[in-house]
């Protein structure tokens, strides 16, 4: 698989520290590179994913472990071309689909990502509560919900994008919570590795289900605009403030750095879904204890590693994930529905400059928090959040493959046929999963 192995190499500065004796400068220069990638693969943890991954460990033990494994260079090819779309036209993946498809097409995509978004951004910030209640029982949930909606939008609209973009970088370090947690157990690696490297087929309604919420919770469409987004987003901080001059030439080095960025951003996000599950699995499954229907419950898998302490250290995970989540999940609707109506966008825009573009991010929060005052159950609505967006992403992972093999948009930069072919299967596994869900939950 050259293609894929030339995706995972560093690039030469990295390289050439770590062949000069610098590790250290080297990490250092590893670190600095990486940015959108990162950030994306870590949102991709969010509360929703965390939920769902929970729930698979808890209720089918090791029975999904090969979904990481399996999921990793699908999500990576698929991030890897909106990057690159993104890189090469000097445009949003909103703006090629609509340059390149029919109008109506991109409105029914943004639209519908819209409501999709709005939908997780409520259960997130459901989620969050919650678990900050673990802490504080005394403290309103409606209360909080507000408050972290609030505080994730001053975030966005009054921090400039260098300073937003580091914060966020940073943030994604509390998923190293998940893994530590995993690493405390007396695990059977043994039976871990079957598990991943064996796939078991799981038939019932609830598995085919918890199938495609996996599928959905880790190949998101959020993900898809926010990654392209934000490529464009780096290049105008670097001064590239024209199209033009966006796409004007694409340098091997910029497309190497991009790759080292996307895909450890990937494999980070597919590590951490393979602890979630084993940390469950391992604690909850065989503690009987299958249905994750309240955050203290999930908290429970946390315990072996910080006893007493483990609902801090849920908390730590759920609220971090989740302000490094939200903003990715409205974020990447607005510059989808900006860039379908021709508004102002980008965040390193001040307020009065993209009024519309910061109106639909207020929107989006305004909209998700509401949910949450008409009883919606965090825990589950972040499940069924999943199913959702394993439905929506076919429809647009379609537009990615064929817009990234196209030569006249890309050059050089086009998909090789190793590429496009792993894009067409993650669209095929995508529709399947999204009908079978379907099936499955009329069935149920």
């Amino acid at each position: 698989m050259p293609s894929l192995k030339n995706a995972l190499k560093l690039p030469k500065e990295v390289l050439g520290k770590i062949s000069q004796g610098q590790p250290i400068k080297a990490a250092a220069q590893y670190w600095e590179n990486l940015g959108p990638g990162l950030t994306t693969g870590a949102a991709d943890d969010d509360p929703s994913g965390i939920a769902t991954y929970s729930q698979a460990g808890a209720k089918f033990g090791f029975g999904f472990l090969w979904t990481a494994l399996f999921t990793f260079p699908l999500m990576g090819t698929i991030q890897e071309m909106c990057a690159r779309i993104g890189l090469v036209t000097g445009r949003g993946l909103a703006g090629n689909i609509k340059k390149h498809f029919p109008k109506k097409v991109i409105y029914l995509t943004s639209l519908s990502l819209f409501f999709a978004n709005t939908f997780n951004i409520g259960a997130n910030l459901g989620a969050m509560s919650e678990a900050l209640r673990l802490l504080l029982p005394q403290a309103n949930f409606y209360i909080l919900v507000v408050a972290f909606a609030v505080f994730s939008l001053l975030l966005q609209i009054l921090l400039s994008y260098a300073s937003y973009a580091r914060y966020l970088k940073w943030l994604a370090l509390v998923l190293f919570a998940y893994i530590f947690s995993a690493l405390s157990l007396n695990l059977d690696w043994s039976e871990i590795f079957k598990a991943t490297l064996k796939p078991s087929l799981i038939t019932s309604a609830d598995g085919i289900i918890m199938l495609c919420a996996i599928f959905g919770t880790t190949i998101s469409p959020y993900l898809f605009f926010w990654q392209s987004s934000q490529e464009v987003e780096e290049e105008i901080l670097a001064g590239k403030t024209t199209i033009q001059l966006r796409s004007s030439e694409t340098k091997s080095e910029d497309i190497a750095r991009m790759r080292t960025d996307v895909w450890s951003g990937m494999f980070f996000s597919n590590f951490v879904m393979f602890f979630i599950m084993i940390t469950c699995g391992v604690v909850l499954f065989k503690s009987g204890i299958n249905n994750v229907e309240t955050a203290s419950q999930a908290a429970e898998a946390l315990k072996p590693l910080a006893g007493k302490w483990a609902y801090l250290l849920f908390t730590v995970g759920i609220v971090g994930t989740g302000l490094l989540a939200v903003p990715v999940l409205a974020g990447g609707a607005a510059y989808a529905l900006a860039e379908s109506f021709n508004w102002r966008q980008g965040l390193y825009k001040k307020f009065s400059g993209a009024k519309k573009f910061y109106y639909t991010i207020i929107a989006g929060m305004t909209l998700g928090a509401a949910l949450n005052f008409f009883g919606l159950n965090p825990i589950k609505a972040l499940i069924y959040s999943a199913v959702i967006n394993g439905l929506v992403a076919p429809v647009v992972l379609i537009q990615i493959v064929k817009i990234s093999s196209d030569k006249k948009i890309m050059g050089n930069w086009q998909n090789n046929r190793f590429i496009s072919t792993l894009g067409w299967i993650t669209c095929i596994i995508m529709i399947l999963a999204g009908v079978a869900a379907i099936a499955a939950l009329i069935v149920t």
